[in-house]
């Protein structure tokens, strides 16, 4: 019956439970009577309210923790991943982007943001990056392609993409692979 009980009980309610219970043990070390007037009425509830939110506390600076563990995990997965990660506007604004992407285009990674990506697919791609990249605005599938990359005839390489939209933001999650020393 007392489980059954449990299951239909809020967390609040659990954790108020759980509060009291802590009061009445710290109450018994104490020898403080339960039977006092008001003002005793008044503590205990003061008391199990203050556990309540040392409890609350405590639940929050854990899932902090984990919410912390779980940033620089992702962090690492992402800024330090063998492939380069951009995020792209429709018009090929690089809003985003990892280190190796940054060195796949030659340059540091904070003065590649807000630049236009389409300006290092060299001339002999645009064609096929412009059908891909629209490609993936008009579809709601993943698209790829392969396009040399390089700007004012500086060759960066030969790179295999694979790209697609994320829903109202609008926006293309790209991922580019160096395949230069993979050529036939």
């Amino acid at each position: 019956m007392k489980n059954e009980e449990q299951d239909y009980q809020t967390d609040a309610e659990l954790l108020r439970i759980k509060a009291e219970e802590q009061l009445k043990v710290k109450q018994h070390k104490t020898g403080v009577s339960e039977t006092e007037h008001d003002v005793k009425k008044l503590l205990h509830e003061l008391q199990v309210h203050q556990i309540e939110l040392e409890m609350q506390n405590e639940e929050l600076r854990e899932a902090n923790e984990t919410a912390e563990i779980a940033l620089r995990k992702f962090t690492m997965l992402y800024d330090l991943a063998p492939m380069g990660y951009f995020t792209l506007e429709p018009d090929g604004t690089i809003v985003e982007l990892n280190f190796t992407a940054a060195e796949m285009l030659g340059d540091r990674r904070f003065s590649l943001v807000n630049s236009n990506f389409k300006l290092f697919v060299s001339d002999e791609s645009k064609g096929v990056f412009n059908e891909f990249f629209q490609k993936i605005f008009t579809g709601n599938y993943k698209e790829f392609c392969e396009v040399k990359l390089g700007y004012d005839k500086n060759p960066l390489g030969l790179v295999y993409m694979e790209g697609v939209s994320i829903g109202d933001e609008k926006k293309c999650l790209l991922s580019v692979m160096d395949i230069s020393g993979f050529q036939k």
